[in-house]
């Protein structure tokens, strides 16, 4: 089976994927899967196609060498984005661009382009999958593609996969978890006696957290995962709007000895609740006590709890960032397609 691959963007998590297909070589020649990267488009780096396949690992030292592919050896080069989206003979496309949730682009023009022109898309960007996943779902639909977008959520960790079909059948009532690291590592760090600063900043400096962090501290992470859980695993149709959202800035230290004092611990929640036929979200700090399994998630590390009818609750616990972990999820995502196509 032969998916033949387009970058659209090729940074921390482009490359992290591109990395894998390195190292899994072997393992891909024995699952019979193919998966040939034949351009790399970056606004940044530059862009090249070879219809016959590109050399992924020369690619990547280029890259880091040099920080650009120029002189890179390629029969077409300066190709766009979406140029090479609808010219070159890519199956699937890898959308691998920043992150916008007020508008979604420049991703959500080559979701858009790639599934028009019948191409499998996955992504980890949540701006299109948060924005408009019905749309998108539907245009795939339309076209015979497929829309995949697991690193959306958690990463590397399986979280949309497993409960979508490996806990198929079941009536979730709440969808409930840690969706952003950074926020974990703060409060887990706060709970040494470091002040919200002092927290914020050592993780500033360990590269967790951005130099204006609020995507992270004000919950704005975290509800792109809420309404991308509330749409692709309960059905719903929320709009980012819909989420009531507080972040983790007003946290003390006081706010957090006490909490200990009562046997709980704070953490920035993010939850997706049915009731009386309606889906709701929102993301607001919450004392969670000891005896929750999200309490004992520390650092920046994701978590999710599943709440079902059938098995009751189901916890998964991981990573929820990182170059090779969202790698991962892109990899598994183009796994499934080769699976599915097969």
């Amino acid at each position: 089976m032969e998916l033949k691959l387009a970058f659209i963007g090729f940074g921390v998590v482009g490359q992290g994927l591109a990395d894998i297909l390195v190292r899994k070589k072997k393992t891909l020649e024995a699952m019979r899967v193919d998966l040939r990267p034949v351009a790399i488009s970056d606004t940044v780096k530059g862009s090249v196609y070879d219809p016959d396949g590109l050399d992924i690992e020369k690619a990547l030292k280029k890259v880091s060498a040099d920080g650009s592919l120029e002189g890179f050896d390629a029969p077409v080069k300066g190709w766009d984005a979406l140029q090479t989206i609808r010219e070159s003979n890519a199956d699937a496309v890898i959308e691998a661009t920043f992150t916008d949730l007020k508008t979604g682009e420049p991703a959500m023009s080559h979701v858009r382009a790639a599934l028009e022109a019948g191409k499998h898309v996955v992504t980890s960007n949540k701006g299109p999958t948060a924005l408009a996943l019905r749309e998108l779902l539907d245009l795939a639909d339309k076209h015979r593609a497929q829309f995949r977008f697991e690193g959306s959520v958690m990463s590397g960790t399986p979280v949309l996969n497993l409960a979508r079909r490996f806990l198929a059948g079941n009536e979730f009532a709440v969808l409930r978890g840690i969706f952003n690291g950074t926020t974990n590592f703060i409060l887990t760090n706060m709970e040494t006696g470091k002040s919200y600063e002092d927290a914020l900043k050592e993780a500033q400096d360990l590269g967790y957290a951005e130099a204006v962090p609020d995507a992270d501290v004000e919950g704005w992470d975290a509800l792109a995962k809420v309404v991308i859980l509330a749409n692709a695993v309960m059905g719903a149709d929320l709009k980012v709007g819909d989420v009531d959202r507080t972040g983790i800035t007003d946290i003390t230290l006081d706010d957090i000895r006490k909490a200990a004092d009562e046997g709980m611990r704070w953490k920035l929640i993010g939850e997706v609740r049915r009731e009386k036929g309606k889906v709701r979200g929102k993301v607001s700090p919450e004392k969670v006590a000891l005896t929750d399994p999200l309490a004992s998630v520390g650092g920046a590390v994701n978590a999710i709890t599943f709440s079902t009818d059938l098995i009751q609750d189901v916890t998964v616990v991981g990573p929820g960032a990182g170059r090779v972990e969202t790698g991962f999820a892109l990899f598994s995502d183009l796994l499934e397609i080769a699976r599915t196509l097969r």
